[in-house]
């Protein structure tokens, strides 16, 4: 029997981005916008392997910016919504995605695994367990009541 560790582990599923998220995106991660370009290259190139699709048939279970994600890490299970750097503030659960977390969390659906590195270099697997739209964004079924 062959066991496989996590740092041997390549999980890189398929990934679906809205076209203004995923032009949004490729300026940020260009620019640099003042970020280590380890990010910037991380965010690039998961921006050159994902799948666009117009606004409006963007799956409401995919993570996009805006997005209110709960995912698993190993044993931890957390909450946060996806955020661009400016906005990301780790007390209020925001996370930038120019983090590793937040990178590795764009373009998935729930249900997904992903495996990335963290600053320090460790390897991880990340599970989307849920995904809520960007507030204000609703469902083909109407607004929801309030």
């Amino acid at each position: 029997m062959t066991t496989i560790t996590l740092s041997e582990l390549r999980l890189s599923p398929p990934l679906t981005l809205a076209r203004s998220d995923h032009q949004q995106l490729a300026r940020l991660a260009l620019a640099g916008s003042g970020h280590s370009a380890d990010a910037a290259d991380d965010l690039l190139y998961e921006l050159d392997r994902a799948q666009i699709v117009d606004d409006p048939k963007m799956p409401t279970d995919v993570v996009r910016m805006g997005s209110r994600v709960r995912f698993r890490t190993g044993r931890d299970e957390r909450h946060v919504t996806l955020v661009w750097p400016a906005e990301a503030d780790i007390a209020e659960r925001r996370v930038s995605v120019l983090t590793p977390v937040g990178t590795a969390l764009l373009g998935l659906r729930s249900g997904q695994s992903i495996t990335f590195r963290t600053r320090d270099g460790r390897p991880q697997m990340l599970t989307v367990l849920g995904v809520l739209p960007p507030e204000g964004e609703h469902d083909d079924d109407g607004p929801r009541a309030a």
